[in-house]
């Protein structure tokens, strides 16, 4: 990386704008990631430990109302719903998203997030108290929005926070705290801890620990530069933004940047989600967005989880050390997207994620191979295990975290929220019918299951080497700039600078 490479030779007063650099965009991402990405990876893991326990609390909620028991098929739509309410609440969290980082801007949105988590907290602690497993189902769908609200601001106020030599490194961090969250949800939820039949409401509240860590870390660190400058006209603000993120670093190369790309955007407004599909200046972007954005949750990563309990069972780990081994799951796909982040500068976006779709493609075929096989040859479950820990590994380093990247720099500041808007309608969408579609499917192909999945991988894995635009080490301005020769090609370059102007667009 660029910064890196110039510390090797700077006099003191550039080490210590290195350090307080380091420093200030470190508490950044923590602060954000916290209570965002981690809470979506944390409440996503932690609904596994208590599913014995919440039917049960279920059925005698309902006993103790009735005199009657719940009949088993209730009991399981009930727990459905449970389950599938977090990406409905997701669903509504992506399409709040937009309006409120352009109402109230990048951090204070993440802010106001979490009165979602405060209120969800209060509902899971005190629902068997109550005797209501209704607290439980509302709890979820407040829980989706913060989420949904968190996946999509999050990777926004960093992208434009971050100096363009680290963005992608910095993006990246979204990732990792989502798989740090599932690792985190996955460890709190082992019987010794919160995953017991008596501990499982403190267990579910226990996503208010992280909200709490924001509500106390965030408002001490700025605000995104580019929100400032672009969406509310502020200079002076967005010079007091950049000099906490920077430090005494001479910010004249990266103002002059700043009031370039809000020349770009002049006379603009914010886009809303449906006019991103009629513009031809967004034509790229948009297929972009939509192809790697649906391909992301249509890989078959969730099909690997949910084979990974059973397969485990079959290689003869015992039924009480599961739990264990699972736990490697999640920290297989922890480790890959450190690793992302450390080499995203230098491999690109590109490479990333062609290699990430293309290797999932080669693992999966050789998983489908070894679960026709299973039956004949004895070490077979343990090779179906070396593929599942394998795709999980090429997810993370690619997928996983450049998608939540290509809003953040295929559009421009006037199209990035609704852009945010889409990508996370889509994905809590995809998210809930293959949650819905999955049991349907592994009835229906049996080891046949992963072959619908290994066709979107490499059809994934195609477009991102032949069409995704590489944006490694760019600015804003100069991605703008070639995605309008890829949308009008035999024409000149994109809109230019023309001037200082004061522009206002915070409708949405």
């Amino acid at each position: 990386m660029k910064y890196l490479r110039e510390a090797g030779h700077c006099s003191l007063e550039e080490w210590r704008s290195f350090s307080v650099q380091g420093r200030v965009l470190l508490l950044t991402i923590c602060a954000a990631g916290i209570g965002g990405t981690f809470q979506f990876g944390y409440n996503l893991s932690i609904i596994n430990a208590p599913t014995l326990h919440i039917q049960e609390f279920t059925n005698e909620t309902w006993r103790m109302r009735t005199g009657q028991p719940l009949p088993d098929h209730l009991v399981l739509l009930v727990w459905s719903l449970i389950v599938s309410l977090y990406p409905l609440g997701g669903l509504l969290g992506a399409l709040l998203a937009g309006p409120l980082a352009v109402t109230l801007g990048r951090k204070k949105s993440l802010l106001v997030n979490n009165v979602f988590v405060l209120a969800a907290a209060a509902l899971f602690g005190f629902s068997r108290r109550a005797g209501s497993f209704e607290m439980i189902m509302l709890g979820r769908l407040l829980v989706g929005i913060s989420a949904g609200v968190g996946m999509n601001v999050q990777p926004m106020y960093l992208g434009e926070s971050a100096p363009k030599e680290l963005r992608g490194a910095v993006a990246m961090t979204s990732a990792i705290f989502t798989a740090l969250g599932l690792v985190m949800g996955q460890v709190v939820g082992l019987r010794e801890l919160l995953g017991g039949p008596q501990a499982w409401p403190l267990l579910l509240a226990s996503c208010l620990v992280p909200g709490v860590l924001q509500l106390a870390s965030l408002p001490l660190l700025p605000e995104s530069p580019r929100y400032l400058l672009i969406d509310r006209g502020d200079p002076a603000a967005c010079q007091a933004a950049l000099q906490r993120l920077r430090g005494p670093a001479d910010l004249a190369g990266e103002l002059a940047e700043l009031e370039q790309e809000r020349a770009v955007c002049r006379g603009g407004r914010a886009r809303r989600p449906w006019e991103l599909f009629r513009e031809r200046a967004l034509r790229r972007q948009v297929a972009s967005l939509v192809v790697l954005g649906g391909a992301m949750e249509l890989c078959g990563n969730d099909t690997m989880y949910a084979y990974a309990l059973a397969l485990f069972s079959q290689a003869g780990i015992s039924q009480d050390k599961i739990q264990y081994a699972a736990i490697g799951t999640g920290g297989c796909e922890l480790l890959a997207t450190l690793l992302s982040c450390l080499v995203i500068e230098r491999a690109g976006r590109r490479v990333l994620m062609t290699g990430g779709y293309g290797l999932m493609t080669c693992w999966g075929s050789v998983f489908t191979v070894a679960l026709s096989l299973q039956g004949s040859f004895s070490w077979m479950p343990y090779l179906a295990m070396a593929c599942i820990f394998a795709s999980i590994l090429s997810f993370g380093i690619g997928p996983a975290g450049v998608t939540g990247i290509l809003a953040t720099e295929l559009f421009d500041q006037m199209a990035r929220p609704a852009a945010y808007m889409v990508c996370g309608a889509l994905m809590w969408t995809m998210m809930f019918l293959v949650g819905l579609a999955f049991p349907f499917i592994m009835e229906g192909l049996s080891h046949f299951i992963y072959v619908p999945f290994l066709c979107v991988c490499v059809c994934a894995a195609v477009y991102s080497g032949l069409f995704l635009p590489e944006t490694r080490g760019k600015s804003f301005v100069e991605i703008s700039e070639e995605l309008h020769r890829l949308n009008f090609p035999g024409r000149g370059r994109g809109p230019a600078w023309a001037g200082l102007e004061v522009i206002r667009s915070t409708e949405l």
